[in-house]
């Protein structure tokens, strides 16, 4: 069994190919049941995510709930249509900018986990780690949290509609729980049938968005352009330069997935050509759609109405389709659903990759030996994210932890710079122009800094201390390697119990 719990870890060469004995399967009574493509008694990720489906990853993961629900946010902080239509442009192009830096950084170091890969690259395992213990403690199980509680939300208000009261809190729970459910089971499941229904749910969402688009251009064709007018829809536009960065951070929230794709590089067929070619494809794409969506909005809606809605496109959907207008609240239901599908799906891969660095338990780093799925990394998060919906409201949590996540993205960009420095001479199939990555620099420090002194509260503190709060248990378990007496008990009942064997990567299996 020493080879079957060996941890396949080497901090100075985060590129090694990781490999275990065949005999370790049989140690654990397996070895019959490995799949064929597993080398050397090694289980690797399958590449079946093609273009198609990395776009749709891209796509479905960014349109969530936010364009259907709420987008009133940056209309508070502008305090105009045209100034928030300009905030929403301007949001796209930051996140093409990002997801640009990121599709390089993808091709130089094509492996799953994203920012976890390119800091460690960059800036070493410590780095790495505060950016891993982030991530899967609060902010990625607290994202797919809330995207299935807006989706449980309207999944559930059918059924108390022509009632006086609101859908019990604990019958929205106990649905969102049964999502997280559903989609943990699927992504363990098979990656394959994942990626169908995440292009399933992409294709209805964007065909949804096309409906309100279309009523929108009936609406301004009868010349209900009173509030989209540019000679009157820039009037009142917030001066506050602080107050933008609050409005940023609320259509960033919109956008944020552009760079999920980077979490499944290794999954990803063809990732030196697919993965700049999806992200190229699919951020502008998203953009579009959303200032369209925003124009259609304003057709039928005045600022003050907009900003009074809880429902936006189901209030547009009531004045525009008449008895078809249900569409919009089984639209919702399926972007949200397809949203969190995505997020499920990336966010198990992020313990998986930290495991296999010796950042986590081993029994994280390990993958079904049929299935080639990150099971036990996959469960966790999902775990995870059934605790974080027990709160009554997880909003707060998500708003103090969103500039936690700029803080790593900004990292992100300024590892791109430094590897640039530090290794000039490596392949960059997709290399962006050098003033793009230091302006995602300087822009993150905003996204990061502005907030904080526009509105200092003790929660950003609480959240630096919470990332640091990390190195409690990293001091012991991963710098000085002490490991607790059960841990090869534990690994090994896991392990059988949930047949999975540790898995590997070779750098150099690109293709």
């Amino acid at each position: 069994m020493d080879a079957l719990q060996k941890r396949c870890v080497n901090q100075d060469l985060p590129n090694q190919t990781y490999k275990n004995d065949s005999k370790a399967l049989r140690d654990v009574g397996m070895d019959n049941k490995v799949d064929a493509s597993a080398e050397n008694g090694t289980v690797k990720l399958k590449r079946q995510v093609g273009l198609l489906s990395g776009t749709a990853f891209i796509v479905g993961c960014m349109i969530g709930s936010g364009i259907f629900i709420s987008p009133k946010g940056i209309l508070r902080q502008t305090n105009s249509v045209g100034m928030s239509l300009v905030v929403w442009a301007l949001c796209g192009v930051v996140a093409t900018f990002g997801a640009l830096c990121f599709a390089e950084l993808g091709t130089i170091i094509p492996k799953s986990g994203a920012q976890y890969a390119y800091l460690h690259a960059a800036f070493g395992g410590p780095v790495a780690y505060m950016y891993a213990w982030s991530a899967i403690t609060v902010t990625k199980p607290s994202s797919l949290a809330i995207i299935i509680l807006a989706c449980a939300d309207y999944a559930v208000q059918p059924f108390y509609e022509g009632t006086d009261c609101e859908p019990p809190r604990m019958a929205v729970k106990f649905v969102a729980a049964c999502g997280i459910i559903l989609i943990m089971s699927l992504n363990c499941i098979s990656a394959r049938l994942a990626s169908i229904v995440i292009n399933f749910f992409t294709v209805a969402k964007i065909l949804a968005l096309i409906i309100i688009i279309i009523a929108g251009v009936i609406e301004m064709a009868k010349g209900n352009t009173e509030y989209i007018d540019p000679r009157v829809s820039f009037e009142g536009s917030t001066t506050n330069i602080l107050a933008y960065a609050i409005a940023f951070y609320q259509g960033l929230w919109a956008y944020d997935g552009w760079n999920q794709l980077n979490f499944v590089t290794e999954e990803l067929k063809n990732p030196m050509k697919n993965l700049p070619l999806a992200i190229i494809m699919g951020v502008p794409f998203v953009t579009i759609i959303y200032i369209l969506t925003n124009l259609a909005y304003f057709t039928v809606m005045s600022p003050a109405e907009l900003l009074q809605s809880n429902a936006v496109a189901v209030t547009f959907a009531s004045r525009t389709l008449g008895p078809v207008a249900w569409i919009i609240p089984l639209a919702v239901v399926m972007s949200t659903f397809g949203a969190a599908t995505v997020s499920g799906y990336t966010s198990g891969r992020i313990p998986y990759v930290a495991a296999r660095e010796g950042h986590m338990i081993n029994i994280l780093s390990m993958a079904h030996v049929r299935q080639h799925t990150p099971v036990p990394s996959t469960l966790i998060m999902g775990t995870i994210a059934l605790i974080l919906i027990i709160p009554a409201d997880i909003d707060e949590l998500i708003n103090y932890f969103n500039f936690t996540s700029w803080l790593f993205y900004g990292s992100s960009f300024a590892a791109l710079l430094v590897l640039r420095y530090k290794h000039p001479e490596w392949n960059r199939p997709i290399k962006v122009p050098l003033p793009i990555p230091i302006f995602m620099v300087l822009a993150s420090c905003y996204f990061v800094i502005s907030p904080i002194i526009d509105d200092p509260q003790l929660e950003f503190l609480y959240a630096f201390l919470f990332m640091f709060a990390g190195f409690i248990f990293y001091i012991p378990f991963v710098h000085f390697k002490y490991e607790l007496p059960f841990m090869d008990q534990m690994t090994s009942f896991f392990q059988q119990f949930l047949e999975v064997s540790p898995s590997g990567y070779n750098i150099d299996d690109k293709d």
